[in-house]
């Protein structure tokens, strides 16, 4: 399909679309025709009789009715604002570069350049149109922008949408590459300039942002039930231009793809190549590097440097990645900014917000955290706070050292205590029943300390899948665990920035952020994309096993904590890191034997019966 062709294709789709709109409108209006009619013919004395005189009093009300109707959901559809991707702006003045490449790309492209750039903290790039008008032609100033082939994009700068631009694209890939895979985003600027296909998309998203208001949970029953017919009509005028403005936007992207065709053809090549690698560096840092530093109060600041340097190891483990790493001396994208470290400060923010729904900005239990002191503020304190937990729950099941153990008269905390339970022959070994009434026990006795709800004796089906296959003690052992954290997350108090909407600030200085009513999106659904799953009890069993063993390396073997960046913390050992561990912790898990851990341990020079400091 070529520019012609697609470009035509979704003008047709959009025509479509106004024209569901013209006919919704004389639907609404039809009542009213026909009441004006039988009022005229009363007036003239053609339409008399008492036949017609019942109609007209049926008919004027139901009139009135529906225009007060229609009206109102013309109000709800103008007046509603259509959801906005959360980004960070990026003004003139922070990016003069970045602004000259795009409206350079949008001329070599003969297309309107975007309005503005804004970052967002992921792999993509799209354009989003930002005017907030559902209905109504474009001023005529921007009409004869359009029409003069977008060769003045201050005039045009009302209209044109934003170029949004994942902000790891910035710091991995090269300017060329940046280039290159703008291209056909850049592009799309030209169809969406078009009347029509702009008419019909603010018609499209005010439907989609009158059925979000009526759907919201936050307001009255009253106004509830007001918005439920709002809704109804939006929903229904959503069904019958759903395909067609998916047409629509497929002409659209297939015309801007064609145009691009032309610009830097041979570098999209290998650029795509280098989104593919984003993509899985970027998931790698945030669920094995950020998500740990998130859970406990941290966010890391450099988020987009950290995915270079993940991209940078993961190109050197991968042999189908080794050339890659050849191109890092060419000027990186990120060198387009200003102050490439603020943007990236506000970016991590966002980030965590986004995919963890942390507050708006630092504070005493939300702070940021360099990578040069991840090690030491994060990996250290999240293996001690995890320890800590491990023991608090040992001393409340009333597990003691066993008898003959070398950490029987130890006044603190030691590896051997949790290995000897674990390990050991009692009288809890008697099956499933007795874990489970000692569960309940465990629930019921803490319930009166906090605001805890206790769950039921009976594990969730999950839970019991997930427990199959353990010792008894291991079972026991990690339902107390799950219990313990649901308990401090259900008693944690809310930060008091954590409903506070985020604004980034405008001139990206990494200014801390301020809270904002009139923000374009609501905190009160974070974390908008959530990166993993709750944790499964016995994921957190092997969690607090390696974290009390991380410990007891470090106090007595002197190990240190350490970052990979693919793997998240890790454990190094004489400078080196640490491996083969998850294997035996499974075996303890599981079998409750301990052999290989000991042996690991003893290789190490590891000595499990001294005590650790824990937090």
């Amino acid at each position: 399909m070529g520019v012609e062709a697609g470009a035509q294709a979704a003008r047709s789709r959009a025509l479509v679309v106004l024209r569901m709109r013209s006919r919704a409108l004389a639907v609404a209006l039809l009542p009213a025709a026909v009441a004006v009619i039988l009022l005229a013919g009363a007036a003239t004395g053609r339409l008399a009789g008492p036949g017609w005189d019942a109609a007209r009093w049926i008919l004027t009300p139901v009139a009135v009715l529906v225009l007060l109707a229609a009206a109102g959901v013309a109000l709800v559809v103008a007046r509603a604002r259509p959801a906005m991707s959360p980004t960070i702006p990026v003004t003139e003045e922070a990016a003069p570069d970045l602004y000259r490449m795009m409206r350079d790309l949008a001329d070599r492209l003969d297309v309107p350049a975007p309005s503005a750039i804004a970052l967002t903290p992921d792999c993509d790039s799209w354009l989003e149109d930002r005017t907030h008008r559902a209905h109504g032609p474009p001023p005529a100033e921007e009409h004869d922008d359009i029409a003069g082939g977008g060769r003045h994009p201050h005039r045009r700068h009302a209209v044109a949408p934003v170029l949004v631009i994942g902000s790891p694209f910035l710091w991995w890939m090269r300017v060329g590459e940046l280039r290159a895979v703008l291209a056909p985003v850049v592009a799309g600027t030209g169809p969406s300039a078009h009347p029509d296909i702009a008419a019909a998309r603010r018609f499209v998203r005010g439907l989609d942002a009158a059925v979000a208001v009526a759907s919201s949970p936050h307001r009255g029953p009253v106004a509830r039930a007001v918005l439920a017919g709002v809704g109804w009509v939006a929903r229904l005028l959503l069904r019958s231009c759903r395909v067609h403005a998916a047409e629509m936007e497929r002409g659209v992207a297939a015309a801007a793809a064609e145009r691009a065709q032309a610009v830097d053809y041979g570098l999209r090549i290998v650029a795509q190549e280098q989104v593919g690698l984003a993509y899985a560096g970027w998931d790698r840092l945030l669920t094995r590097v950020a998500l740990p530093a998130w859970r406990m109060g941290r966010w890391p600041s450099r988020l987009d440097a950290g995915v270079v340097a993940a991209l940078t190891e993961l190109s050197r483990r991968d042999r189908l990645a080794e050339g890659f790493a050849s191109r890092l001396g060419e000027r990186p994208a990120c060198d387009l900014l200003e102050e490439p470290g603020a943007v990236d400060e506000a970016a991590s923010l966002l980030a965590a917000r986004l995919f963890h729904g942390g507050p708006a900005g630092p504070g005493p239990d939300w702070s940021p955290v360099g990578w040069s002191e991840y090690p030491e503020e994060v990996v250290d304190r999240k293996w001690r706070i995890d320890a800590a937990r491990l023991h608090r729950v040992l001393d409340a099941m009333g597990v003691r050292p066993a008898p003959g153990s070398a950490a029987l008269n130890t006044g603190g905390p030691t590896l051997s205590r949790v290995l000897d339970h674990l390990t050991g022959e009692a009288d809890d070994l008697t099956g499933r029943a007795d874990r489970l009434t000692d569960r309940a026990d465990h629930l019921t006795d803490r319930a009166g300390e906090t605001p805890f709800t206790a769950r039921s004796p009976e594990p969730p089906p999950d839970d019991e899948e997930d427990l199959s296959g353990t010792t008894p003690r291991s079972a026991t052992l990690a339902a107390r665990l799950s219990a313990e954290l649901s308990r401090e997350e259900a008693t944690a108090p809310p930060s008091p920035s954590a409903t506070a909407p985020f604004t980034a600030d405008s001139s990206s200085t990494g200014s801390p952020a301020t809270p904002d009513p009139a923000a374009l999106w609501d905190d009160r659904t974070l974390p908008l994309f959530p990166l993993q799953p709750p944790r499964t009890a016995r994921e957190l069993l092997a969690d607090h096993l390696t974290a009390m063993i991380c410990c007891a390396a470090m106090d007595t073997a002197g190990a240190t904590p350490g970052l990979d960046w693919l793997d998240g913390p890790t454990l190094l050992h004489n400078g080196e890191r640490t491996a083969d561990l998850a294997p035996k912790i499974l075996t303890l898990i599981e079998d409750g034997d301990s052999t290989p851990l000991r042996a690991w341990l003893a290789e190490l020079g590891i000595r499990p019966e001294k005590p650790v400091r824990l937090v």
